[in-house]
């Protein structure tokens, strides 16, 4: 079989802690590393959340380092009161055995995909898209290396999650998604368009709980964390049609088996100057208005194909 590399960039968060489970126990993938930016929570807390994953999920052999601690012009803003505290729910935080890998974020993502060849290295980005802008900007020639870049941000038609029109991971470092989409980068978003059809519902989290396995089990805690405070914060019903969205899994999920989406060619530009709006992710789909359509949104996903795929990479043990 041949495996896709694939590195993954992520601020966890519940439902990076999802995307992680799904990405740590399927063998499609040759891991090669996750990489820890601030975000949901301080970066310390995001690298010390990965190597937690990692360890539950028995994926010692994939390298976790620790990357940008900031914007690159904004204050850190978290997401804690959706994440908790320590940024994964109801889970009780503790010191992994291992330690991070020696060296930054930023370099590891720079070494990794210069030294394999073009285009075979795929990037999932699941939070603030910081360490890659500064990897590009570093690098400029890891553009045109690099695979996809599977994107979870942005919101169009939906609305956004943290103002009237942003969604969070764009909003936490506009810069960093401006320079990232403006880098001729292959990038691929799973806006909340999309995500917000990929719910956690009451069957889907009890078929997780059923499985057995500590992947499984850390999966269906992040989701009914996220089910009890959507409903405390947001005002959602207590229906058992009703779920959460489940953000994160959706780019590693595309990764996998992209017929769960249906993607539109597109340009998204971001804005980083007015306060009202910082963060907004204007998707144009007309090429006659944009000029070119370099990127591509999600506009549809297949919930529970996303679903089948986490609830078999959580039912594996062990090292893939």
């Amino acid at each position: 079989m041949n495996r896709q590399s694939l590195i993954i960039d992520c601020d966890p968060g519940v439902d990076d802690a999802v995307a992680l489970m799904l990405a740590f126990g399927a063998g499609e993938f040759e891991l090669l590393a996750v990489t820890a930016v601030g975000g949901n929570v301080p970066v310390e807390k995001t690298a010390r959340n990965a190597r937690m994953l990692r360890q539950i999920a028995g994926r010692e052999d994939v390298p976790v380092f620790a990357g940008a601690e900031r914007p690159l012009r904004r204050e850190p803003a978290g997401a804690g009161e959706f994440h908790g505290a320590e940024g994964l729910g109801d889970l009780a935080p503790f010191e992994p055995d291992a330690p991070c890998a020696d060296g930054h974020a930023v370099d590891a993502i720079i070494d990794l995909v210069m030294a394999r060849p073009e285009r075979s290295v795929a990037l999932a980005v699941m939070g603030p898209m910081t360490n890659l802008a500064l990897a590009l900007r570093e690098a400029p020639e890891l553009a045109a290396r690099l695979g996809p870049v599977a994107v979870m941000g942005g919101a169009r038609s939906e609305g956004g999650n943290i103002t009237a029109s942003a969604e969070f991971n764009i909003w936490a470092d506009p810069e960093a998604a401006a320079e990232v989409l403006a880098s001729g980068c292959e990038v691929v978003l799973f806006g909340l368009d999309a995500t917000h059809q990929v719910r956690a519902t009451e069957e889907r989290i009890a078929l997780l709980e059923a499985i057995g396995t500590a992947k499984a089990a850390t999966a269906a805690s992040m989701m009914r964390f996220s089910q009890r405070i959507e409903r405390e914060i947001v005002g959602w019903p207590s229906l058992p049609e009703w779920g959460p969205p489940v953000h994160d899994p959706c780019p590693v999920a595309w990764l996998l088996k992209p017929a769960l989406f249906e993607l539109a060619p597109c340009h998204v530009r971001v804005e980083t100057e007015s306060e009202l709006t910082r963060g907004h992710t204007a998707v144009e789909f007309r090429e006659a208005v944009a000029g070119s359509l370099p990127h591509r949104w999600a506009t549809a996903a297949d919930a529970d194909g996303v679903f089948a795929l986490i609830a078999a990479a959580v039912g594996t043990t062990g090292t893939n």
